[in-house]
């Protein structure tokens, strides 16, 4: 092999290097949008699908002339919830309040794969029908 060739060859390895780290680097830093409404008491799209180490902003959307709120976890966080109370979300990313004909933003990561539901927890709504699921992949 030439020198010429060597170098060309070289060039064009760590080229291919350089695109998979990118490529790599892209997949670790994903983030989407996604957004829910709320429309009669009920969340729609009501079943989600996000892969687990995303940062995923979540756009809540009221259109009712009520009140509700968006908390997404697990089964023991709802149980707490349905007996809780805490009349406003603010604080954590995870819970989140949103007043009648108004929007709110907020990022989740879920870092492990599963099956988290999100539900409205104020007086009656959970009954009405008011929940969802995100479902986490790998």
């Amino acid at each position: 092999m030439t020198a010429g060739r060597f170098w060309l060859s070289l060039i064009a390895a760590l080229s291919v290097v350089g695109l998979i780290a990118v490529g790599w680097g892209a997949a670790a830093a994903r983030s989407s949008a996604i957004e829910i409404g709320i429309r009669f008491s009920a969340f729609s799209p009501a079943e989600l699908r996000v892969h687990a180490g995303d940062d995923v902003e979540f756009v809540i959307r009221n259109d009712d002339p009520i009140d509700h709120e968006w908390i997404v976890g697990t089964d023991a966080l709802h149980e707490r919830h349905r007996a809780g109370t805490e009349p406003v979300h603010d604080q954590r990313p995870t819970e989140v309040s949103i007043p009648a004909l108004e929007t709110r933003r907020t990022i989740v990561t879920f870092p492990v794969p599963g099956t988290y539901r999100f539900i409205c927890h104020l007086p009656g709504h959970e009954a009405y029908g008011m929940t969802g699921v995100v479902t986490v992949v790998p």
